[in-house]
């Protein structure tokens, strides 16, 4: 049977509005950085600048001014800056702070416990100096009570958000972009 040239119209407009969706979904979409290349540092605007990859084995990554400390933040400061008016250097070099600072927590905290349960995970990050408002931490049990595989954590730091896993006692850091939602896990 033949579409009518009725038929053919709507068929044309949900073709049209099909493309138009999945144009609008895809705007929002941005290519990460290849496997080979350096992490780019930073979340948009101003230059981009390469920053030290944390090594797969869940070691420390190193920066131009040697190793990296974990709460190195003046006493009594939260490391984990929301605010919007900083400079893009700023929240770059703040977002770098947050990542190292994740990465020598759960590293630490996976020596000693390869499968660290959730309260751990955020006692070792809150006592790191994460302020405990802008952290998210995964579950360490499934809903049927087995232990998970995996841990997650991360902290919603400007427009970018640090995650940090702790998979059988190998720790990786990694850097995206916050939600839609405004934070940095789907879900409650």
């Amino acid at each position: 049977m033949r579409p009518t040239p009725y038929r053919r119209q709507i068929y044309r407009a949900g073709a049209a509005l099909t493309c138009a969706a999945l144009a609008a979904l895809l705007s929002g979409c941005t290519a990460g950085p290849a496997t080979d290349s350096p992490l780019v540092g930073g979340s948009g605007g101003g230059s981009l600048t390469p920053t030290a990859a944390a090594p797969a084995t869940g070691g420390t990554p190193t920066g131009p001014s040697g190793p990296a400390q974990a709460g190195s933040a003046p006493a009594g400061e939260s490391l984990a800056n929301t605010s919007g008016g900083a400079s893009s250097a700023a929240a770059a070099a703040a977002t770098e702070n947050v990542k190292r600072t994740v990465d020598d927590t759960l590293a630490k905290l996976a020596t000693g416990t390869p499968k660290p349960a959730t309260a751990q995970v955020s006692d070792a990050l809150t006592g790191a100096g994460i302020d405990p408002a802008v952290l998210q931490v995964s579950q360490s049990r499934t809903p049927t009570g087995l232990e998970a595989d995996a841990i997650e954590a991360a902290v919603l730091q400007g427009k970018d958000c640090v995650i940090g896993q702790v998979r059988e006692g190998a720790v990786t850091v990694t850097v995206l972009p916050v939600l839609a939602s405004g934070k940095c896990f789907v879900g409650s």
